[in-house]
């Protein structure tokens, strides 16, 4: 049965090239014949172009010669007169004729030429391209090059060669795949290829990626209109990002997490208690002490969350991250919703009370936003704030940078330094939000961009520190 169905596949795809090769003879048949034709129109116009000119000199010719039989004819005749005193006059006649007529104004060289050898084509080298055609052969295999090649602000620059020179090339196509394993691809990934198709040049720059994985692995394979060669020889690039989720388990109950996002929920804490209650059975009555405005806890009794810390509660609509930071530099961004009532985004020790707000205390570093009754923006530590010129962005950046205490806050579109606390932290941190009546997102998997490390790097950061809130 296998041999079968390979003769049916010779069958067919010898088949399928024969029809290819006639149909791309067809095609250099027709171009051909559309040069010709192209070809001998212009002959045609060059030769009616010359014929029109020649034409028009000739009658002019014509012209100037019977002008000059009748100027011989006046001169004749005035020879044979035989008064004298008509003599003068007529002579005068006679030179006004000659100097005027047109065989003495025109000249007998032709205005064009007859030589059409301009015109002439040599087929010579096109005709030895046409003796050496063959088939097209399969490329060669592409080298990426590793040393040319660049991640950096979340983009990848791959750079390859090939290893030998080859014009018949059409494109390159460039697969790639996310991964957390280092060294060699392995032949099973969960991640599936990614395929960008019609690459012309040898290099390539992916924009706008998310590093949610530590690694990418990266193959090319070159195309002419034929085939397509072999994939080259797979390789591993690092893509360092500071990766985390918010922990749900150290939430306000009023705030629904999902994923990383957070909503306010005026009901959040009511209706997870009732859920909770009607789980363990006591949610079965309509009596005073089971009823749902008894059944919400004081503050101070709510049971505690996962992971080791208490859930934060009271006015502390706060949520952590789940990684901590306790080295380098770490860069992530943060939009939230404008109408927001109230909105702030900073680092915290994992040790902030259940009941302590973000900048309230000195464990906590935050940028706060206030839509309610006042509006405001201010950067807050230790109960300390600062009121912040910079009109407020939607969208904001947080970079830490660990070693060196400073926690620095961007526009994120724009990058313009907003406000940097410096700070020696004593113990790690962790990624911290609050929100009241508002919402927002959460975008990680970031590289620190290029132009913050620039600031930073100018002492921008530095000189833009407030000592009062460090």
């Amino acid at each position: 049965m296998e041999d079968q169905r390979m003769l049916l596949n010779v069958e067919a795809n010898s088949t399928k090239v024969q029809e290819d090769l006639e149909a791309e003879f067809q095609s250099l048949f027709s171009l051909l014949e559309e040069l010709k034709e192209g070809m001998l129109m212009k002959i045609k116009q060059d030769r009616a172009s010359r014929t029109y000119e020649l034409q028009n000199q000739l009658a002019a010719c014509t012209r100037a010669l019977e002008s000059s039989e009748e100027l011989l004819e006046t001169a004749n005749q005035t020879l044979q007169a035989t008064d004298s005193n008509d003599f003068p006059q007529a002579a005068k006649q006679i030179k006004d004729g000659v100097t005027m007529a047109p065989a003495f104004r025109l000249s007998l060289k032709a205005k064009v030429s007859d030589n059409m050898s301009h015109l002439m084509v040599d087929f010579a080298q096109e005709r030895r391209m046409l003796q050496a055609l063959k088939f097209l052969p399969v490329p060669s295999t592409p080298v990426i090059d590793l040393a040319e090649s660049l991640v950096a602000d979340n983009c990848v620059t791959l750079v390859w060669r090939m290893p030998d020179e080859d014009s018949k090339i059409d494109h390159y196509v460039l697969e790639y795949r996310r991964t957390n394993f280092e060294g060699p691809p392995r032949l099973k990934e969960d991640q599936p290829w990614m395929v960008i198709e019609g690459i012309r040049q040898t290099e390539y720059t992916l924009t706008g990626l998310k590093f949610d994985m530590k690694y990418m692995n990266f193959r090319v394979k070159a195309c002419n209109k034929a085939v397509a060669g072999e994939f080259s020889e797979s390789v591993t690039l690092e893509t360092p990002a500071f990766m985390f989720r918010l922990d749900a388990s150290t939430s306000h109950q009023n705030l629904r997490v999902d994923d990383l996002s957070v909503e306010w929920d005026a009901m959040g804490g009511k209706v997870q208690d009732i859920k909770a209650r009607e789980k363990d059975g006591k949610g079965r009555t309509a009596s005073p002490v089971n009823s749902p405005a008894r059944g919400v806890p004081s503050p101070k009794r709510m049971p505690s969350g996962r992971g080791g810390r208490d859930r934060f509660t009271a006015e502390s609509y706060t949520v952590l991250g789940d990684t901590l930071i306790d080295g380098g530099e770490h860069y992530w961004e943060v939009r939230y919703e404008p109408d927001s009532k109230a909105f702030g985004v900073g680092v915290a020790y994992r040790s902030l009370g259940r009941f302590e707000q973000l900048g309230k205390t000195a464990a906590s570093w935050c940028l706060h936003v206030n839509n309610w009754l006042q509006v405001s923006f201010t950067a807050k530590h230790a109960n300390k704030a600062k009121v912040l010129e910079p009109p407020v962005p939607d969208c904001l950046g947080v970079h830490c940078d660990f070693h060196q205490g400073l926690l620095s806050f961007y526009n994120a579109r724009t990058k313009q330094l907003l406000h940097t606390f410096k700070a020696k932290f004593t113990q790690p941190v962790l990624p911290a939000f609050t929100v009241w009546c508002g919402s927002f997102q959460v975008t990680t998997g970031l590289q620190v961009p290029s132009s913050v490390r620039c600031l930073q790097k100018r002492g921008s950061a530095t000189s833009s520190s407030n000592t009062s809130l460090t």
